[in-house]
């Protein structure tokens, strides 16, 4: 039986399963909690408490199958249980996001994007279209879709998630430099690039002086 998720084990098990794909594509059969420790950086015994909420148990010392523990992995995420997406926001940004193909392997399966410029609609990126902004409300009703990415600038970004709420969206990342109000059941995921790349900076300069 899986237990319920931790936030900090939702965080490590996507670095988990990217190592166990890299095994799989290298040929590799099994895998200790040491080797995916080294490689994510945690402890074994952190990995073993990460696995175990995944209903997978292992001593230590003892291996893991890289198929089985991928499955387990991908169930425990809801990665086996395709969710449709959106993207709002058809720029660079919104762009690159929509070009990208392995949305799959998380579960994710981004259907369009939205922009208000008339003359993108019509248009494809990666094989998905571009659609008119004015279509997203009764399109994501209409395909069920739960997961809406923001990428238009911070002025736009509430307008946007109204729209998207409207539409039975459930969850928003949100990549916008903005608080944006939502409904109480609906999930928001911040991604501000800049404060990310700030917070790099920092770990840089306090590594530096330590050298």
């Amino acid at each position: 039986m899986i237990a319920a998720l931790s936030q900090g084990t939702l965080q490590r098990l996507p670095q988990y399963l990217i190592m166990l794909k890299t095994e799989q594509r290298e040929g590799r059969g099994s895998v200790s909690a040491d080797g995916i420790g080294t490689v994510v950086g945690v402890s074994p015994s952190q990995v073993r408490h990460d696995l175990s909420a995944c209903g997978v148990n292992r001593g230590p010392g003892e291996s893991y199958d890289v198929a089985e523990l991928t499955k387990s992995i991908e169930h425990a995420l809801g990665y086996d249980d395709i969710s449709n997406a959106v993207i709002v926001g058809a720029g660079q940004l919104g762009r690159a996001l929509l070009s990208y193909q392995n949305y799959g392997d998380y579960g994710v399966d981004v259907v369009a994007a939205f922009d208000a410029d008339e003359s993108m609609a019509g248009t494809e990126v990666g094989g998905k279209p571009i659609l008119s902004v004015k279509r997203m409300t009764s399109l994501c009703r209409r395909m069920k879709v739960h997961i809406g990415i923001i990428t238009v600038p911070a002025i736009h970004a509430q307008e946007a998630c109204d729209r998207l709420v409207e539409g039975g969206i459930q969850a928003i990342w949100n990549f916008a430099p903005v608080h944006l109000k939502v409904p109480e059941g609906v999930i928001v995921k911040n991604e501000i690039i800049a404060v990310s790349l700030g917070e790099l900076s920092r770990q840089l300069q306090e590594k530096r002086r330590g050298e």
